[in-house]
């Protein structure tokens, strides 16, 4: 549940801050729909790509930083979270 809430306000955050650092660089809006004609597909593929990155960096982040609070916590570390049977048994594949 506190890696979930920790990744929402890291997106939420990141998403905040990409806008304003969007207008700054381009003196306009971050794109909303990324299909309207009117958004150049120069401009569209560039908030993709820099807005995806950001998110996702964000969340893992937080997902990090909630796992080592946890594991800090507890001693253990969060359920689903280093679990060496799933990279076992992708590896022996």
């Amino acid at each position: 549940m506190l890696s979930v809430a920790s990744a929402m306000l890291a997106a939420t955050v990141v998403k905040q801050l990409l806008d304003g650092l969007w207008r700054l660089a381009t003196g306009k809006k971050p794109p909303e729909d990324l299909a309207d004609p009117e958004v150049s597909g120069r401009e569209a593929f560039a908030w993709a790509i820099v807005s995806a990155a950001a998110i996702a960096a964000a969340r893992m982040f937080a997902n990090r930083k909630a796992a080592q609070y946890y594991t800090k916590s507890t001693g253990k570390v969060p359920p689903g979270v280093g679990d060496s049977s799933k990279s076992k048994a992708s590896t022996s594949a």
